[in-house]
């Protein structure tokens, strides 16, 4: 830390105040008269130094405080609240149990913040206000993603979905609230029964929410959360070959992976995965996309989903990892400007498309050569 006394300047120093002599034990005799009103200017001109150098400090410190403090509270690496319902049957608490692990296991690949409800063993029952008090200490804002990860059961009395916790259950309405304060980029994925409500009452601008069903309706165990932890780590899920795996992409392998399950079981499906982050509310199922592009949209006029969740992931690749969050906000800013530029194609005569796309590559060639000799931001840690 910077030695705050090396930081007092001489008060000879301090700009827009002239040099004075501040203290003066021997007057000569030319002084003659003058000697009286020559002290009472140097008492003046010593205090107004004085005052100068005191209102310096005051300001220099407190400017210092908060500027750490301000600092402090911006993150500038994500945070994973993973919260685990309360699990009803021993083979569902196994199943809950086994998705933490997958999540723990990713969020140990990066530098983030984790913290896990609803595991321990302590004598608290209320894990809704742990919840409560967990999201009201994160920080707002910043350019570090909030991601909220809910593992367990979910009911809808026909009105209100909830998802089920020890003591009292997390309603819509509940984590609505909570989390309308933040302006960080946020990104929700309850993988209960009857989640769809939830998808519905937190979409907004810079959210992604992915719920595991349609419809509150769909009440049955759902499947899809296992299917999505495995996805985010694994190679199979990395459908563009960039070397991560997106948001996208997990929903994507999950959704595909969950109606497997029930075809090659003769089952019928119970469970269908929705996709939000334009801010509609709507969402769009898996099989709306071809690749990782959105080709049916809920509303005609609506933005496509899928183009946010295309640029997040748990685990960047070696080329995101090297990049500061803010580094990061200005690549995805670029990303998003070419993939909505992109779904113009069809209303834009091809030579103004293809020249302004020129422009847009060139501007994101750019952007990463002025990045390319900088030395990793945050580099991963060992595992």
């Amino acid at each position: 830390m910077t030695n705050l006394k090396s930081q007092i300047p001489n008060p000879k120093k301090i700009p827009n105040l002239k040099p004075q002599i501040i203290f003066n034990a021997v007057e000569t005799s030319e002084l003659g008269r003058s000697l009286g009103s020559q002290k009472k200017r140097q008492r003046r001109a010593a205090l107004q130094n004085l005052v100068g150098l005191g209102i310096w400090i005051l300001f220099g410190i407190w400017d210092l405080g908060f500027g750490i403090c301000l600092a402090s509270s911006i993150p500038n690496r994500p945070t994973f609240l993973l919260l685990v319902g309360a699990p009803g049957d021993l083979e569902f608490g196994y199943n809950f149990v086994h998705q933490t692990d997958l999540w723990q296991k990713a969020c140990s690949q990066i530098d983030c913040r984790k913290v896990v409800i609803g595991v321990d063993d302590s004598a608290s029952t209320n894990d809704l206000e742990i919840l409560r008090r967990t999201l009201a200490d994160e920080p707002k804002e910043g350019p570090a993603d909030l991601w909220l990860v809910l593992i367990g059961h979910g009911t809808f009395d026909g009105k209100e979905a909830r998802f089920n916790l020890r003591g009292p259950d997390l309603s819509t309405v509940d984590l609505s609230a909570w989390l309308k304060p933040f302006r960080r980029r946020i990104v929700v994925i309850d993988t209960s029964s009857s989640s769809a409500p939830f998808l519905s009452k937190l979409s907004a601008t810079n959210r992604v929410i992915v719920s595991a069903t349609r419809s509150g309706n769909e009440q049955n165990f759902a499947r899809f959360g296992q299917y999505f932890a495995e996805a985010i780590t694994s190679p199979d899920a990395d459908l563009d070959k960039d070397g991560q795996v997106s948001v996208l992409e997990a929903f994507l392998i999950a959704s595909r992976r969950t109606a497997e399950f029930y075809k090659l079981g003769g089952r019928l499906a119970t469970e269908h995965a929705l996709i939000d982050d334009n801010g509609d509310g709507l969402g769009t199922p898996a099989d709306w996309f071809r690749g990782l592009r959105a080709v049916k949209k809920p509303q005609e006029k609506a933005s496509v989903d899928g183009l946010l969740a295309q640029q997040i992931c748990v685990v960047p690749s070696l080329a995101g990892a090297a990049l500061t969050p803010e580094q990061r906000a200005r690549r995805d800013s670029i990303e998003r400007e070419i993939l909505l530029f992109r779904e113009k194609k069809s209303q834009t005569p091809e030579n103004d498309y293809y020249r302004e796309l020129e422009r847009l590559l060139l501007n994101y060639a750019r952007f990463y050569q002025s990045v390319s000799n900088q030395p990793p931001a945050n580099p991963r840690p060992n595992t």
